[in-house]
């Protein structure tokens, strides 16, 4: 198995980026790491490291894709990129999966015009697995599309659906429809025609859910368009790091909290990682013909290796083709037409 990783893309390139792809070969077999990106920097950060492996491949691209780049343009003009290269290499399946924590918009469009999408699929979708009393609820999508059709939703859930059920074991996940109410006829007219669609698409579709319901576990799939989902990410994210940061200033008042913090430390530890971004690594891009995970753009190291890992699942590897055979055996195209829905 080779997994290609953009050396260069992020705020803490190419430092972090190779530290975290070399602690992943320290901690697991069976798969290779092509970094690709400027050869001399990559070079010196492996000899600085002391550490050299016959499991790690370098190849050289003379460019970068920074944030302040227009996607679509940077992908058409930047062809020797680091993100460009990765890319292609997925599409002509010279590695398994693929790993940038670069620009987030260059990589979306980059993911649809190289590799593409998987035949069927509309749109592809960001699908974070966010905290939950369920163990992990999938949120698609949270970022990549703002406005939608309503067989988009359908289209998602059957996505999330098949990533829950390939990667985290759920039999038959549970699909709910990300709304300003849990009554059904709430939201505006795409929301209501997607909950007719999801009604009846054959999915374990529970109905409109609100956003405490995620965390609540009410859900192993939430749909809804991108920018619901990157808002209500963010949100969370942001109140995972107050809610710790506050914990930290409670816990180191004075002796006392001290000893309380000393007594509640592995409890502490467990609710830490739950909410780090850093250990729950990144995110996957479902619908794209090939494998490809964005990770956060402040990724450390610790954030690229437990990506890496995840990718190693060997479940997390069919996806896209378990995403195929949904596609290919049921009819989820724009064509549907259901109530007022073309």
């Amino acid at each position: 198995m080779r997994i290609i990783v953009d050396a260069m893309g992020g705020d803490n390139a190419p430092g972090e980026i190779v530290k975290g792809c070399l602690d992943a070969l320290r901690l697991a077999e069976g798969f290779e790491i092509e970094l690709i990106g400027d050869s001399a920097r990559i070079g010196q950060l492996i000899g600085e490291s002391e550490y050299r492996h016959d499991r790690l491949i370098v190849t050289h691209a003379s460019e970068i894709i920074t944030n302040d780049d227009k996607p679509t343009e940077a992908i058409k003009r930047k062809t020797d990129s680091s993100l460009v290269v990765g890319l292609r290499k997925i599409k002509e399946k010279c590695g398994n999966a693929f790993i940038s924590a670069g620009s987030t918009g260059a990589l979306l469009a980059g993911s649809l015009l190289i590799p593409g999408r998987i035949k069927g699929v509309n749109r592809p979708a960001l699908a974070p697995i966010l905290p939950s009393a369920c163990g992990g609820t999938m949120l698609i999508d949270a970022g990549m599309n703002t406005l939608l059709r309503p067989i988009n939703y359908v289209q998602f859930g059957i996505m999330g659906a098949a990533y829950m059920r390939e990667v985290h074991g759920v039999k038959k996940p549970r699909v709910g429809l990300v709304n300003v109410g849990t009554e059904e006829g709430k939201g505006n007219v795409t929301v209501q025609e997607a909950f007719l669609l999801l009604q009846q698409s054959g999915l374990r579709f529970v109905g409109n859910i609100e956003g405490r319901d995620i965390a609540g576990g009410k859900v192993d799939v939430a749909v809804c368009d991108g920018f619901t989902g990157n808002a209500m990410l963010k949100m969370m994210e942001g109140t995972g790091r107050f809610f710790m940061d506050h914990m930290k200033q409670m816990y180191s008042r004075n002796i006392f909290t001290m000893l309380a913090a000393a007594i509640v430390r592995k409890d502490l530890g467990v609710l830490r990682k739950k909410v780090d971004p850093e250990e729950l690594g990144g995110t996957p891009i479902l619908g794209i013909d090939g494998i490809v995970y964005k990770c956060h753009g402040n990724a450390r190291a610790k954030g690229i290796t437990n990506t890496i890992l995840k990718i190693c699942n060997g479940a997390a590897l069919s996806v896209t083709e378990q995403i195929r055979m949904a596609f290919n055996t049921v009819d989820v195209s724009e064509t549907i037409e259901t109530g007022g829905i073309a």
